[in-house]
């Protein structure tokens, strides 16, 4: 149970895409932690509002940033997080860690962030067995349809169009995006019981990083107490994916340190849905496929915005009580420079336009940085958490004072996140095969 003693925010995070930032927000919620997600970095009394919070967050763009924006943007960021004096900073990023040394440098996150909290070493936590996830021997691991594969050769993250992942060894990834000296606590490690004198042994070999391995949620659990107990001597920032805030979170209860779980509600049922998928995945692809399947209208945005004839399309089938998937590819394609940033914005002020005049009030973006463009054009300032509906990707209440958008129900859905029919299972409808 929660004392007087015990700190008031438990834990700050940057998440480096939006739609990571609600699977932490998604965690938080379902362990009790009162949690609110700040699209942009909060006003005074913008953060008041949400004062009984526990944990805050900040959703970001730099993963599909360069070096040299962060540098100039992270460190303002990182100055609230420490402001706020949570034990725990972390600065989340995806569980598939693409990145490259000049776009989405986690590397030269964690040197920014190291200087901020002047850190003696940064934590790597990056194993989530909840999104199916693992780190062995420093090598990442992910699943797709069901099969572990080395990240490097993953079927979609090993051609990802933009941080392809060419190394599994995280710790030779990220010797390409920073100059800290990276180590690692393996498995071996852990399950002898010497993690606490391995990291000591690391820390005094000069390491300035450390990459835990992480199979399931006892090494988690294990890896956060030893990140918990390292709070005594000042805030610790750490790198990882939400396998990181679920060993805390399973730390916590077993000291006691939360109130017991709520209930859980379950997603209400809604009358017309909203896809909107800027996502190569093929995951994507095929949930785009089953929910045209389902009775959903799709609408393919061909060629450059604006889509006058498809925004008509979209709000004449709306108008019928359908729902409809927008989407902009099915499944890989080439890089295409012109969906970029602008053309993100363009999707993003499609869906405002059709929101407006379709009175829709539940929609799913799908891809994350389509959700993290799109979502900037909504003018919503925070996200709270309303309800499951698969790991990774909650239904989310967007949040918007003196705004007809107030109160937006949203899904920020990853390219690799959900099963085949997760669309039709937005609707709040019990999911069918």
């Amino acid at each position: 149970m929660t004392t007087a003693n015990q700190p008031s925010r438990l834990y700050a995070w940057y998440g480096d895409d939006f739609t990571g930032s609600t699977d932490v927000l998604e965690a938080l919620a379902l362990h009790g932690v009162s949690a609110v997600l700040f699209t942009h970095l909060p006003e005074p009394h913008e953060l008041e509002a949400f004062a009984g919070c526990r944990a805050i967050g900040i959703a970001g763009e730099s993963r599909s940033r360069g070096p040299h924006w962060m540098d100039e943007n992270l460190p303002q960021v990182l100055a609230f997080m420490r402001s706020l004096g949570a034990p725990i900073h972390h600065y989340k990023v995806c569980s598939t860690f693409d990145s490259a040394p000049q776009v989405g440098s986690i590397g030269r996150a964690m040197e920014l962030g190291r200087a901020t909290f002047n850190s003696r070493f940064v934590p790597v936590v990056v194993g989530a067995p909840h999104l199916g996830r693992a780190v062995a021997f420093s090598n990442l691991f992910a699943a797709a349809d069901g099969v572990m594969y080395r990240i490097d050769r993953h079927p979609t993250m090993s051609g990802h169009p933009l941080t392809p992942m060419t190394e599994a060894d995280l710790r030779v990834h990220l010797s390409r995006q920073t100059s800290l000296r990276i180590g690692g606590i393996h498995l071996t490690t852990f399950a002898s019981h010497e993690a606490p004198q391995r990291l000591e042994d690391e820390l005094r070999a000069g390491a300035d990083a450390i990459v835990f391995d992480g199979l399931d949620d006892a090494m988690l659990e294990e890896t956060a107490q030893l990140l918990w107990r390292g709070t005594a001597d000042g805030p610790v920032f750490a790198v990882g994916s939400s396998g990181l805030t679920h060993g805390l979170l399973h730390y916590w209860r077993k000291i006691d340190l939360l109130d017991s779980a709520p209930e859980i509600p379950a997603a209400r049922p809604c009358g017309r849905l909203i896809v909107l998928s800027g996502s190569c995945s093929p995951v994507s692809a095929n949930q785009i496929r089953c929910a045209i399947d389902r009775g959903f209208t799709g609408v393919f945005l061909s060629g450059n915005p604006p889509w006058p004839s498809q925004l008509q399309r979209a709000l004449l089938e709306l108008a019928r009580g359908n729902n409809v998937v927008l989407y902009t590819a099915l499944g890989p394609q080439p890089a295409d420079p012109t969906h970029g940033e602008r053309f993100g914005a363009a999707l993003g002020d499609l869906l405002r336009d059709i929101l407006a005049a379709s009175g829709v009030r539940r929609v799913v973006i799908a891809g994350g940085d389509t959700s993290t463009r799109v979502v900037a054009q909504l003018d919503l300032t925070a996200l709270t958490f309303a309800a499951p509906l698969t790991p990774g990707a909650p239904l989310c209440r967007g949040h918007a004072p003196g705004s007809p958008i107030d109160g937006l129900e949203l899904v920020l859905k990853g390219g690799q996140i959900g099963p085949v029919n997760f669309f039709p299972q937005a609707l709040g409808q019990p999911p069918t095969t």
